[in-house]
């Protein structure tokens, strides 16, 4: 059962050159909108060589991800750990193509982290809609429109 109001330890670590990042104080807002369980989690936005470097070395692909989870699992009893790894030019280019406000990606791209971190997943069409929906609902407290509506 999620807690209503789970402990947060997070470290926002800004690697990247790009204008326009989101201020720590909002990231900590979307990560703390999107907790269910005690966590200490890490948000690292990055340019596009380190997301690139990481997203070969951890997870075999070669292209510029949007956003890489990494889960720790528990760290403690009850705490989860992970890292949320965010790509500034990715998210731009993104947001300019899809006509979205800047920080309205980044908050999606820190929710969908942060949910991933906690076990969800779109691989299965079944469970993608469940994180969709979530991710929805979360955004929505932030008067920002769901990224899955037409």
């Amino acid at each position: 059962m999620a807690d209503p109001d789970p402990e947060l330890r997070l470290a926002v670590q800004f690697a990247s050159a790009a204008d326009a990042l989101p201020a720590r104080a909002q990231i900590r807002r979307w990560v703390a909108a999107a907790l269910e369980h005690a966590a200490e989690i890490t948000v690292r936005i990055v340019d596009a060589e380190e997301a690139q470097s990481l997203n070969r070395d951890y997870r075999h692909k070669g292209y510029v991800p949007n956003v890489l989870t990494f889960e720790y699992g528990e760290i403690s009893p009850g705490v989860l750990g992970g890292d949320v790894v965010i790509c500034a030019p990715v998210v731009e280019r993104e947001a300019r193509e899809q006509g979205k406000p800047l920080q309205h990606h980044y908050a999606h791209m820190t929710v969908h982290g942060v949910l991933h971190l906690q076990g969800y997943d779109h691989i299965d069409p079944a469970d993608a809609d469940i994180m969709e929906s979530r991710e929805a609902a979360i955004l929505k407290r932030f008067r920002i429109p769901s990224p899955y509506s037409s």
